[in-house]
């Protein structure tokens, strides 16, 4: 049915959904049993016109900003947002993290603090 999208997240509590049941309209055949739908349905309706537009352009962000209408920080930020979604890149608050825990485990390894102070470190 054109039109319709295939739901990510529960319209009530927003938990992901699960499908259960595949089912074909030429033979009447259904299979049931636990479907994973992907990661793009989890994807929200803005992040996958986003999504369309940047691969229609082939990844040109400079054709996406013209496209969208949109400068070249927010075409970034809305990039970032959708690796972020789709589990492909670090959350920007993972990223600020990295190099604190580089540093922590690189003094470890050097034996300039123990693994109980490192623990510690880590935990903040």
């Amino acid at each position: 049915m054109p039109g319709r999208r295939l739901l990510g997240r529960c319209p009530v509590c927003g938990e992901p959904l699960e499908v259960v049941r595949l089912h074909c309209r030429s033979c009447d055949t259904s299979v049931e049993g636990h479907f994973d739908i992907g990661r793009f349905a989890a994807l929200g309706p803005e992040q996958l016109d986003f999504l369309e537009t940047f691969l229609r352009a082939r990844g040109n962000i400079r054709e996406v900003e013209r496209e969208l209408g949109l400068s070249y920080p927010t075409v970034r930020s809305r990039l970032d947002g959708l690796l972020t979604a789709l589990g492909l890149m670090a959350s920007a608050a993972e990223d600020e993290q990295a190099p604190d825990r580089r540093a922590v485990l690189d003094a470890l390894e050097r034996g300039e603090i123990t693994a109980d102070e490192a623990v510690r470190r880590l935990r903040g």
